[in-house]
């Protein structure tokens, strides 16, 4: 990929960035700005060499039309705040707002667009539509950069068709990611042991075929979990079920078997009558799970034994909370993980957080970021490249 030095002396170029600001919300208030801090040194990079920063981004899922609800102001706000200068929102992505105020803009300046799927165009699958969109955003400025990396997994206007239309290369954090991902999945050290979590089995089918050709070791939690014991022979009550992946699950079992993978599943799990955080908790084993309870967090037993399989590794992936740690007293196994995966870390392990919900838990929780080899803001692009897919946002910059 190209980087930003290829792109030459940028004093006084307009350059349209592609951020990943998708950050979560409480009204108007970001509640984890974290993936705003993992963008600044591209941007004070770009902006330190006299360019015109241009940034494009989206917020939520509004419906190709705008809604005040997922406007970027909150995040042009705080993004002000981190580089210690203003940041000029445009009230439109592409109209009269954008150019007048990336007109404005002097040597070092920062300016935001509207949020970019308030355009339908930049979701659209007929490439025809994304090109009118990307044809117009490249009208704003001189060259691109992307550095968004939780899109490049898409094919949008402003994440791959852009790319085709304007110098561009990869940002800072699309180079870090993208080098710490492929370090997992090239040539690991080993043992090298993936910890697999979040709440559905089917969001993690690929990753999990193409990791068993590769990983020694995979550690399961989350509510995915519970299909893997259903795949067992054991009941699990109310908790989260996929029924109709047992099947390929139970293929999934055999062939780690066949392969030497060694496939590791709690023994306890604690559960509870309904999903809430003031849920009365109860420690059961993994294979007496009562018909009228749910599974929310793994248990004291699986706890000590996920983090015994996770602290002699070389490499560690760690790709979804082991339980509903957004409630405290379902937040144990989550915090077992995190630090099992900090001690690996410690003894010398290369430990990756896999962006999503897992990287927010590790702020959640109080961790230092620093004691995690890699954190990831991109948790479906973290997935894709760990299934061995090509990324269309990356793809498009290495040509």
């Amino acid at each position: 990929m190209k980087t930003i030095d290829d792109l030459g002396d940028l004093r006084g170029k307009r350059v349209l960035v592609r951020s990943d600001f998708n950050v979560p919300l409480d009204g108007t208030t970001i509640t984890d700005d974290g993936r705003i801090r993992a963008a600044l040194p591209t941007l004070a990079r770009l902006a330190d060499a006299g360019a015109r920063l241009v940034i494009t981004a989206h917020l939520g899922r509004p419906k190709g039309e705008p809604d005040p609800a997922y406007s970027l102001a909150p995040v042009a706000a705080r993004l002000g705040e981190l580089l210690g200068k203003p940041v000029a929102l445009a009230t439109d992505l592409v109209g009269p707002s954008a150019h007048q105020v990336v007109a404005a803009l002097g040597d070092g300046d920062v300016a935001m667009l509207e949020n970019v799927r308030f355009d339908a165009r930049e979701t659209s699958k007929d490439d025809a539509e994304r090109g009118a969109l990307a044809d117009e955003l490249a009208a704003l400025a001189d060259a691109f950069v992307s550095d968004g990396f939780g899109v490049v997994h898409r094919k949008q206007a402003s994440v791959y068709d852009v790319a085709q239309r304007l110098p561009h290369a990869a940002g800072l954090l699309v180079m870090g990611e993208v080098a710490s991902l492929r370090r997992a999945t090239d040539d690991p050290a080993r043992p090298y042991v993936v910890v697999l979590g979040g709440a559905k089995v089917s969001d993690k089918l690929g990753v999990i075929s193409n990791l068993l050709g590769k990983a020694d070791r995979l550690v399961v939690g989350g509510g995915m979990v519970y299909t893997f014991l259903a795949a067992q022979g054991h009941t699990v009550g109310q908790s989260l079920l996929e029924a109709d992946q047992v099947g390929t699950v139970e293929g999934y079992l055999a062939d780690a078997a066949a392969r030497g993978v060694e496939i590791v599943l709690p023994v306890d799990t604690v559960v509870a009558p309904r999903f809430a955080a003031d849920a009365p908790a109860t420690v059961v084993a993994c294979d007496a799970i009562p018909d009228d309870q749910m599974g929310l967090d793994i248990g004291p037993q699986s706890r000590e034994l996920f983090a015994s399989k996770i602290v002699d590794a070389k490499t560690v992936v760690w790709n979804g909370p082991a339980g509903v740690f957004e409630f405290e007293a379902f937040s144990a196994g989550t915090r077992a993980v995190a630090q099992a995966l900090v001690d690996a870390g410690a003894a010398g392990a290369f430990t990756i957080v896999g962006g999503g919900d897992s990287a927010a838990a590790v702020r959640l929780l109080g961790f230092d970021e620093a004691r995690f080899g890699h954190i990831s803001t991109g948790g479906g692009a973290s997935l894709e490249l760990l299934e061995g897919k090509t990324l269309p946002g990356i793809a498009v910059l290495e040509s």
